[in-house]
């Protein structure tokens, strides 16, 4: 209810000394009455403070009691008139100097007729209002049960609102963009606000214009994993009604994701398969393309490999989730897990993985936030048949990230210059067919015989052909090292204390 409701009941014949008519627009929240003449701690703003004034013992208390309400921020002081027959000009003074519109409450009305009246009307108002908020979820609802999407929802709301309304995920991707898309720098500015933001919901900081972002999904998810909404204007300044429609518009965008998460649980398996298939260097097997077509993607059109992972251990869910909203800005990604990694496979410009992961930034690594590093490998597009060596690729471009300095650094091929990039190049199976003809008769000796000579011999070259750093790492005397050395030179054909011998086996053991 608003005060003029109270002023204008002829009944209860109200006076209002001090105020004017934006005083009698003020919204009052609820009743309070009371003869202490410090009732601060008692209010929290809004309400309509009554009063006989029987604290007042001289102009110093009633200044006191007044700067009390002000600080309070109350709707106005409806004072007693029967203690001092009238109201003391010391009590008009100081609502006149703090603000507070001053009512006058005659000798012969009660104060409970004016309790029950404000709190009649503020209940009743308070039913009205439920009854609307109920039925606007209602019609929300059905609207997502009928099949309407999130961005015609976000829409519906902004146009009851009047402010225009969008869902976007962490990485900038809208979800429902609005009449206008947002340029990219305002995207990077809304992302970081919401990402960094000690408390949320948050009033988007300048320069720019005034947004606010509200989180989709409960307070102890990890931002850079979740979704939110961004609404034109300032939070604190919307009225209750405009805040609840917002709390609505969020409630619908947390469901959508619900559903959407139930999708890609079925996706997961799909992805799972195809990255170890590809992991394996299964490039050839009939099943590798079909599990590309069922998760969306052309297997006769190149694709990219990116690896993911956080430096804390038990994080390859988290880092799989940041995967899946960054690939998704270039199309279906398939994203799954390989050796507590997340792997994905995805078509287009991998520059725009970049950036997308780029926008994670701020919320990465801080105090409260995800905790540690994120470091990404991505490899250059590649065919069908060397997918092996490109995800060889990404993960080295990885290792390499894991050196740099940063709570987020992504490697892409362009970076990688050693071996890898190389043999990322050539199809898995000409890469296998050098290995196995370089290394077949190591390995059929060590079937044989468990010898032990592959370990040895990836041991030696890792060491640079040192016997004695060789011996020390595998626990070995220097001359048990030398005879299983010259055993695989044997078999192979190679001299491994020449160079392009033993670059040769060295790609051997890299291609397999």
């Amino acid at each position: 209810m608003l005060l003029r409701d109270l002023v204008g009941r002829a009944d209860l014949g109200l006076r209002m000394l001090h105020g004017d008519e934006a005083a009698l627009d003020r919204p009052v929240r609820w009743v309070y009455t009371t003869d202490l003449i410090d009732p601060g701690r008692y209010l929290s703003g809004g309400e309509l403070v009554i009063s006989g004034l029987v604290w007042r013992t001289s102009e110093a208390d009633t200044e006191r009691f007044v700067g009390a309400l002000a600080k309070a921020g109350v709707a106005a002081l409806a004072a007693g008139a029967a203690v001092f027959h009238g109201i003391p000009d010391d009590v008009v003074q100081a609502c006149r100097r703090h603000g507070v519109p001053l009512v006058a409450v005659p000798e012969e009305v009660s104060f409970a007729a004016v309790t029950e009246f404000v709190v009649g009307s503020v209940t009743a108002a308070r039913g009205d209002r439920l009854a609307v908020t109920v039925g606007r979820q209602r019609q929300l609802l059905a609207a997502v049960a009928g099949g309407m999407g999130l961005d015609a929802v976000t829409a519906q709301v902004g146009a009851a609102i009047g402010l225009t309304c969008r869902v976007f995920t962490a990485t900038g991707r809208a979800l429902a963009a609005g009449p206008e898309p947002l340029p990219e720098s305002e995207i990077d500015r809304v992302v970081a606000a919401f990402l960094t933001a000690e408390r949320l919901p948050a009033v988007v900081p300048g320069p720019g214009p005034v947004r606010s972002v509200f989180p989709v999904g409960p307070a102890s998810e990890l931002r850079p994993t979740s979704w939110f909404v961004v609404v034109d204007g300032a939070r604190p300044e919307w009225d209750q009604e405009t805040t609840e429609t917002v709390g609505e518009l969020v409630a619908v965008a947390a469901l959508d994701r619900a559903r959407r998460s139930e999708g890609l649980r079925v996706a997961r398996d799909i992805a799972d398969d195809a990255i170890a298939l590809v992991a394996e260097g299964a490039g050839e097997r009939p099943e590798l393309p079909v599990r590309l077509r069922q998760a969306g993607l052309d297997p006769a059109h190149p694709l990219a490999v990116a690896v993911a992972g956080f430096t804390g251990p038990g994080r390859a869910e988290t880092a799989r989730s940041v995967l899946v909203d960054a690939a998704a800005h270039l199309g279906p990604p398939v994203v799954g897990t390989h050796e507590g990694l997340a792997v994905a496979l995805v078509p287009g410009d991998t520059a725009v993985l970049d950036a997308a992961l780029g926008r994670l930034r701020p919320g990465i690594g801080e105090p409260g936030r995800s905790g540690d590093r994120l470091t990404v490998g991505v490899s250059r597009p590649a065919a069908l048949a060397a997918l092996t060596g490109a995800l060889h690729e990404a993960t080295h471009a990885r290792t390499l990230a894991e050196r740099r300095p940063g709570s987020l650094h992504v490697v892409t091929a362009a970076e990688v210059t050693s071996h890898v990039a190389l043999l990322a190049m050539v199809p898995d199976d000409v890469r296998r067919t050098f290995a196995e003809r370089v290394l077949r008769p190591v390995l059929a000796y060590d079937e044989r015989n468990d010898a032990g000579l592959l370990e040895t011999l990836e041991a030696f070259l890792d060491c640079s052909g040192s016997w004695s750093r060789t011996a020390e790492r595998l626990h070995l005397h220097v001359n048990t090292v030398r005879y299983r050395i010259g055993r695989v030179e044997e078999l192979t054909g190679r001299d491994l204390g020449a160079s392009a011998d033993r670059v040769d086996v060295f790609l051997a053991l890299r291609s397999r």
